[in-house]
């Protein structure tokens, strides 16, 4: 916690260590890391290759802050070469809480069992108020549709409410995404002065 006080704003990205850099996931993830620390984000993710790295590199890329969160595993690859704060944990419960400690909002990009437990532990803790409302950007349309569509059939049933899904955005565009979170920034700054150094996309700033 001492290590992350003083991070600033700052965007989880979520998504799969097994991407080649060569993905269209890869490529993307570096683009919104591009993006969003040009928008005064710091990029945390957790540490690892495949998206995490991508989205380090791509914050590495325009010099804002680039953050890993890497769990000690015996088969998992080393930390990526991007970050500038690499925090080591042995357990999944204390890296997810850091994860999300520090955030204004997530980037899910696709990914497996870690991946979706991570986006659904999110939507869990928003939905019973033990985290703030903010956006959760679901990246890759044709991947998550499956999931979308449980997700409406679960609104349909009654196992859900339509509010829960209100700061869900599902896109396959990196500045889409990244602007959707600016514009929850830029509505929460309205309400809040605690919220400062960020330049809001659309916004000129003195």
């Amino acid at each position: 916690m001492r290590r992350l006080h003083f991070v600033g704003p700052a965007v989880t990205v979520f998504g799969s260590a097994r991407v080649p850099e060569t993905s269209p996931e890869y490529v993307n993830a570096r683009a919104i890391g591009q993006a969003l620390g040009r928008a005064g984000f710091t990029v945390i993710t957790g540490g690892g290759p495949g998206v995490m790295e991508a989205a380090n590199r791509g914050a590495r890329d325009v010099a804002a802050p680039s953050i890993g969160c890497a769990i000690r595993l015996p088969h998992e690859e080393a930390a990526n070469d991007y970050l500038d704060i690499q925090v080591d944990f042995n357990y999944f419960f204390t890296r997810k809480y850091m994860l999300t400690k520090y955030s204004l909002a997530f980037i899910v990009f696709p990914g497996g069992f870690g991946t979706a437990d991570e986006l659904f532990e999110a939507l869990t803790l928003i939905q019973t108020g033990k985290m703030r409302d903010f956006p959760i950007v679901v990246f890759g349309e044709s991947f998550w549709q499956p999931l979308r569509t449980q997700l409406d059939d679960m609104k349909t049933s009654g196992m859900i409410s339509a509010h829960d899904l209100d700061l869900l955005k599902f896109t396959d565009d990196p500045i889409d995404a990244v602007a959707h979170i600016n514009n929850y920034v830029r509505d929460s700054a309205k309400q809040s002065r605690t919220i400062r150094g960020l330049k809001i996309l659309g916004e000129s700033r003195p």
